[in-house]
């Protein structure tokens, strides 16, 4: 960061992007939480002349931290505060791959969110393949698959986790020790059906590559870091590529930005 003069303007600086807490204080007009709540929540991200920086008051590693009510949502009772700090990034990098616009050079594929209208079970009988499903972000990606009615859902994963994975709404976990060469043969076993959608959670090289190659023509996939397709499979120009930013506040996942009155303090 020092050397690239990214995120970071001034020194010393706060880092942090995710924070879970109890709310202390409420700005004017936020009707939706109260003081004493337990929260998770995403910092506030500011983009100034096309360069995004991140500001102390809102970083998260440490006590006291401002968020906006907008992106704070109340941690259920059945899960510790440490166990909620790991929600908000994987839900976004998850939720936006899927639903988020397509857009250049970050995005999603555009699917209907389960929250709008039509949007829950709109894509009951479609295969998909979610690579990494043991992963933080592979979790979220089934729940979400299910949620929009996607069936079957693959995913690979290690089969020691195989019972967990398929709690979450997986319904065919292939062993990730498989040969990445051989996944596209194991998934039409699973489904004679083309497979126009795949996300992969891992991303190195060799599963993209691999999950180019199981989504059928005209198909969409994401991946959560740069694309590193080869060059003679995108010659063929037939499939979508989506490369995930997993922020929800940048101006491309927003319309409007809040104002300061959506504030809210958090004890971390």
């Amino acid at each position: 960061m020092a050397e690239s003069g990214r995120l970071v303007r001034k020194w010393p600086a706060v880092l942090g992007f995710d924070a879970t807490g109890v709310v202390k204080k409420l700005g004017e007009g936020i009707t939706e939480l109260a003081v004493g709540d337990k929260v998770q929540a995403r910092f506030k991200t500011f983009v100034m002349h096309a360069a995004t920086f991140i500001d102390p008051v809102v970083t998260t590693f440490q006590q006291y931290v401002v968020m906006n009510a907008e992106f704070a949502a109340k941690t259920p009772s059945n899960i510790t505060l440490d166990q909620a700090a790991t929600i908000p990034i994987t839900v976004a990098t998850a939720a936006l791959g899927l639903y988020d616009k397509k857009q250049k050079p970050h995005g999603g594929i555009g699917l209907t969110p389960p929250w709008e209208e039509g949007g829950g079970g709109k894509y009951a009988g479609e295969p998909i393949v979610i690579l990494g499903g043991a992963s933080g972000v592979g979790q979220h990606e089934i729940e979400f698959a299910e949620i929009s009615g996607f069936s079957p859902i693959i995913t690979t994963a290690s089969l020691s986790n195989e019972e967990y994975i398929k709690s979450l709404g997986a319904m065919h976990v292939i062993d990730r020790t498989l040969t990445l060469s051989e996944l596209p043969a194991h998934i039409m076993q699973i489904t004679n059906k083309p497979v126009k959608y795949g996300y992969d959670a891992i991303a190195v090289p060799d599963t993209q590559n691999a999950l180019y190659d199981v989504v059928a023509p005209s198909g969409q996939l994401v991946v959560v870091r740069k694309p590193a397709i080869d060059e003679t499979k995108l010659a063929k120009g037939d499939k979508y590529i989506a490369q995930l930013l997993a922020d929800v506040q940048l101006p491309a996942q927003q319309e409007s930005k809040p104002g300061k009155s959506e504030f809210v303090m958090i004890l971390l």
